[in-house]
């Protein structure tokens, strides 16, 4: 495995989410130790969730997945739990809920937990563009993948408001699609959602292609 990651340059990166991953559920456990308060043992299934994203686009590089159906099985999966990764930096709605522990340990707990998904998620991301420049230009992918981060975040809206979770599309498709259908057939009653999923789908955007140009500078100058 080490082989593996080492081959696929993934080796620095996968120590350095192991590491974050370890911190924040470090931090968590010492909360729940020192304040005998659940409050936000939580976000470690959270972190799971992110997690996922991650697992399936480093299976497909690290074992260079061919298979056609096996790739789009993998992509559908990999599309359905995305939106688990950014969806952590919405657990800030819980700074304040509880207050056994002081309020900038929880924010640095928060935003440690929002930081370590968010880099899941984008390094899930970079893969899935990887394997889609085999079968479409680079333009098209920037615009798909900035397109389906605004997608994300209309998850996003339905995991924290609607309370929807990424195994529903199985478990209660119909009532899901009933939702989403009535905020596409009337927007405008639904401010909240298009809010959201437009302001934070920019923000995801300027967050991501920055990430990408500062990746892209330091392969330049090295």
């Amino acid at each position: 495995m080490i082989n593996r990651l080492k081959d696929s340059n993934r080796l620095q990166s996968t120590i350095l989410l192991f590491l974050l991953s370890i911190f924040c559920i470090s931090i968590s456990l010492f909360r729940y130790l020192y304040t005998d308060s659940r409050t936000f043992l939580f976000m470690n299934w959270n972190l799971f969730l992110a997690f996922i994203p991650y697992l399936l686009s480093s299976g497909m590089v690290l074992y260079k997945v061919k298979n056609k159906l096996a790739l789009t099985l993998t992509i559908i999966v990999w599309i359905l739990f995305f939106p688990n990764s950014p969806y952590i930096l919405t657990d800030l709605y819980h700074l304040g809920d509880n207050y056994s522990a002081p309020e900038w340990f929880d924010l640095v707990l928060i935003l440690s937990y929002a930081w370590t998904g968010l880099l899941y998620g984008f390094l899930s991301l970079f893969d899935l563009e990887l394997f889609l420049s085999r079968y479409i230009s680079k333009i098209k992918i920037q615009i798909l993948t900035s397109l389906f981060l605004f997608i994300s975040c209309f998850g996003i809206y339905l995991g924290r408001f609607l309370r929807w979770n990424s195994w529903d599309i199985a478990s209660n498709p119909s009532g899901l699609i009933a939702d989403i259908s009535d905020r596409l057939i009337s927007p405008f009653s639904h401010s909240r959602t298009w809010g959201l999923t437009i302001l934070m789908g920019i923000l995801l955007n300027f967050i991501y292609f920055s990430i990408k140009i500062l990746r892209r500078e330091k392969q330049t100058i090295s």
